[in-house]
């Protein structure tokens, strides 16, 4: 409670913030225990969460998941 503050270690990062419209936002996520990378896409309300894709349908992985 008093003292030593304690700062929590967040999962995911932003790889990118693209806003492509008025009201239309894409973001890229890496999860830093796997390194799966993910892309959020959002309009207005709405909105929609998929793991990236490489050419053989397997997810996107960066391998560096130490940064």
């Amino acid at each position: 409670m008093f003292g030593k503050k304690e700062t929590k270690e967040t999962r995911f990062e932003i790889l990118l913030e693209e806003q492509v419209r008025p009201l239309h936002l894409v973001k890229i996520y890496r999860d830093k225990q796997t390194g799966v990378q993910y892309m959020l896409a959002t309009v207005g309300n709405g909105g929609g969460l998929t793991p990236l894709l490489d050419k053989d349908g397997k997810p996107v992985i960066d391998r560096d998941t130490n940064s």
